[in-house]
């Protein structure tokens, strides 16, 4: 490419033609004159060559290849963010879809499922060497990418207006660290950065490509992971999404992704022959829960989920008990209540399967979605190992002796927060326990059969006495389980 001179030399030079050739206009007709954009950008390496050509003579340009959709802003202003180099134009050669346009109730859904058909930007997309602001732009899109990937993948719990929510407050996140790392680099600031608050927003918004949020790319393109720190509570959603927003100081801003625990299962799997053995068997096991503990904003979705399940889990209580017919009062249960969940007041829930107005697709589209489908995520969580010895000690020992101590178990391998080191230190606590089998020994009562059998075989003998006083204990306490909140 040639120096900025000899470019301003050429330009200078084309409207000294163009203006002479219409001053002679009326003595030689009218030609539309034009250039090769193409050419004279080649041929400005031998300085002075420059061609005139005819309209007519000219081959049919491809616009794409110099300025494609992603380069020109949406309203033709010169765009703000196109770094601009004494060597050429990079973002000819490497465009970058930057910035990415504000979310809104109407492009919401596009952000959502067109996620992985918009461009990433990978480090092999550019030179190991030089291009630092489209580097910064493209790590941005990536950034934000993959926030909004994460305000997606909650929706079905949170409902669109959290997730909304979640991805404007994303947005803002991204624009204010974008800004703070241009800002700390000694290269032409963007405009947009230089202004504050809702302006700068506003800005950025302006000069989105896509701020529809259209799928830009045939295939799916992968996920690049991000470090970067994004927290969000549905709890900062008190305000309106449309309100005017200022983006708060950079090591100030925090934000929390809090989800439900990692039991709370909705929806609850739909009753079936294969699942109704472990639906009645382990439904004391299952957690219900209450609600007053929840925010008053933000929290709505989640709060009806959870009074769906206490309803579905006190209909399959009544069901269980009979003797004849249980499946099909199970499945009339859980008909009724996620009917239930998904009507409020005459109105669908903004939940995806409830969209649909045929009832067996939505049956279908909830069994399918549930996390725990045949029931057994919950007997999988709770079961009983010797790892429950620290929540139930105190149980086995007022209900259920087992005829020795447990101090060592409780004492030495319950502070422990590595499962391997746990597992290990129950394992060295059996052995203690074993050495009272040792000839010599009066071994407890409770340990007659134990110590009577091969001396390896008696720590699994002694671990199923251990194992047995905590299923008591376990489905003793569950008996008495309170209601416990879905978050905390």
């Amino acid at each position: 490419m040639g120096s900025p001179a000899t470019l301003a030399c050429c330009t200078a030079l084309v409207l000294v033609l163009l203006s002479s050739a219409s001053k002679d206009g009326q003595d030689m007709g009218q030609h539309e004159v034009t250039f090769d954009i193409d050419e004279i950008m080649q041929e400005m390496i031998q300085p002075g060559r420059i061609v005139l050509q005819k309209q007519s003579e000219l081959p049919h340009p491809d616009p794409k290849r110099f300025l494609g959709p992603r380069v020109l802003t949406p309203r033709g202003g010169r765009p703000s963010f196109r770094p601009r180099s004494p060597g050429g134009i990079p973002w000819m050669e490497y465009p970058v879809e930057f910035p990415l346009g504000r979310p809104t109730s109407d492009n919401i859904h596009a952000i959502c499922i067109n996620g992985d058909h918009r461009p990433r930007y990978p480090d092999s997309y550019f030179p190991t060497s030089g291009y630092g602001k489209l580097k910064r732009m493209a790590s941005s899109v990536n950034k934000l990418e993959n926030l909004f990937s994460s305000c997606c993948g909650s929706n079905h719990t949170w409902g669109t207006e959290v997730t909304l929510c979640c991805a404007f407050k994303a947005w803002g996140f991204a624009i204010h660290s974008y800004c703070e790392e241009d800002s700390s680099i000694k290269d032409l600031q963007s405009e947009c950065c230089k202004q504050r608050g809702s302006d700068r927003l506003n800005c950025f918004h302006n000069e989105a490509t896509n701020p529809n949020y259209t799928a830009t790319q045939e295939l799916p393109v992968p996920q690049i992971p991000s470090t970067e720190d994004f927290d969000f509570s549905p709890l900062d959603c008190s305000w309106t999404i449309t309100s005017k927003y200022v983006v708060r100081g950079a090591r100030g801003y925090s934000i929390h992704i809090k989800p439900p625990e990692k039991d709370f299962n909705f929806p609850p799997g739909r009753p079936s022959a294969d699942n109704i053995e472990s639906l009645c068997r382990d439904q004391k096991l299952r957690p219900l829960y209450k609600v007053n503990c929840l925010p008053n904003s933000g929290y709505e979705l989640i709060a009806r989920q959870a009074k769906t399940i206490n309803r579905v889990e006190k209909g399959f209580k009544q069901c269980c008990k009979k003797k004849q017919g249980v499946l099909d009062c199970a499945d009339q249960k859980w008909r009724e209540e996620l009917n239930r969940f998904c009507n409020k007041n005459g109105k669908q829930v903004d939940f995806e399967c409830c969209l649909d107005n045929v009832e067996d697709r939505k049956y279908t589209c909830l069994k399918t979605l549930s996390p725990d489908p045949y029931y057994n995520l919950t007997s999988t969580a709770k079961e009983l190992s010797l790892h429950n010895i620290c929540d139930t000690h105190k149980i086995i020992k007022k209900k259920f002796p087992v005829g020795f101590p447990l101090n060592g178990f409780v004492k030495e391998c319950c502070p422990l927060s590595e499962e391997e080191e746990k597992a290990l230190c129950f394992v060295q606590e059996l052995d203690s326990v074993s050495r009272l089998c040792s000839p010599g020994k009066a071994y407890p009562p409770s340990l007659r059969h134990c110590c009577s059998i091969d001396s390896h075989e008696q720590l699994e003998c002694i671990s199923k006495i251990l194992v047995n006083a905590i299923t008591k204990a376990t489905k003793a306490s569950s008996e008495k389980k309170k209601k416990r909140c879905p978050l905390f």
